[in-house]
């Protein structure tokens, strides 16, 4: 069992949650809950993984919060 990543937002326009696995090429999908954008990236991971094991191009460090003015 392996585990990725997902970076969650949620669009202005639309107000659907979109995800992506950060240097994982093609792994992005949207859902209107969490629960469903959960399930739409784990079908997508794995349909990805049908083709073989990719490398990474870049790897989740974390998040930051940039202070200005």
């Amino acid at each position: 069992m392996k585990t990725y990543t997902a970076v969650v937002e949620r669009c202005p326009d639309t107000g659907l949650f979109v995800g992506y696995v950060p240097g994982f090429p093609g792994a992005h999908s949207q859902g209107s809950t969490l629960d469903e954008l959960n399930g739409n990236l784990r079908e997508v991971v794995e349909m990805l993984l049908e083709e073989g094991e990719p490398e990474l191009e870049t790897q989740f460090v974390g998040t930051q919060t940039v202070t200005v003015g």
